[in-house]
């Protein structure tokens, strides 16, 4: 039985954990957790509600850790609860994943420290501020550290993670079956192929919120390292 723990978080992207989800509740013999501090249900950014089945106070030990993002990282970069259940949970976890802005998250718990890692493009730049080495790239492996790039990679971390887990062909069998062979209609799905002024608009519409989020940043990662000169 392979125990795999999505975090789940008021502000959470919902698609960030249902895509990884998706994947992941297809594998053999899993048990699958939603953690959070209570039972709670929390309401995402995209206005979903989901439903956490497991306390971190009553969470068991984990095989697999999966960190989403969405805007609620801001806060949970410097919750000293959440950022301790990930602590506790790598000691004996066999892989610990995230989607988008959740390797922010991991980072702030001091688990990118010295890894290769990738996160949303907007958000990449401040993972050295925990150790990492941040690398432009859909998804990333270094050791026991498996991070996606930007919300839909979380189904492509999620395969990735399945051929780790359990084999390759079990891997391509769940592909298989969600029909997952992506031909978008636009090539605007990253900053190398997207039109110049589609990424400007980007850059400007979302710049309050990055802003937001470095602040949240620095001051976690002075935190950890304990640095005020950062």
């Amino acid at each position: 039985m392979t125990r795999i723990g999505f975090l789940i978080f008021p502000g959470m992207l919902q698609l960030d954990c249902t895509g990884a989800y998706g994947v992941l509740a297809a594998g053999p013999d899993v048990t699958i957790h939603l953690v959070w501090k209570d039972l709670s249900p929390i309401r995402t950014s995209d206005k979903l509600l989901m439903v956490p089945d497991t306390a971190i106070a009553d969470c068991p030990q984990l095989d697999v850790v999966v960190v989403p993002g969405g805007g609620g990282v801001v806060h949970l970069m410097n919750d000293a609860v959440v950022l301790e259940f990930l602590r506790h949970q790598s000691g004996k976890a066999s892989w610990i994943t995230s989607v988008c802005t959740g390797a922010l998250v991991l980072g702030a718990a001091g688990l990118l420290d010295g890894y290769n890692a990738t996160t949303h493009w907007l958000s990449l730049d401040l993972l050295p501020l925990f150790g990492a080495n941040p690398v432009r790239q859909r998804v990333v492996r270094d050791r026991n550290r498996i991070t996606g790039a930007g919300v839909t990679s979380g189904i492509d971390m999620a395969l990735t993670l399945a051929g780790a887990l359990w084999s390759d062909p079990v891997a391509e069998q769940i592909q298989l079956n969600m029909e997952y062979d992506p031909k978008p209609p636009y090539h605007a799905g990253n900053p190398e192929t997207a039109p110049e002024e589609i990424v400007a608009t980007m850059r400007n519409h979302s710049a309050a919120r990055q802003a937001e989020r470095r602040v949240a940043a620095v001051a976690a990662a002075k935190r950890l390292r304990g640095n005020e000169g950062l």
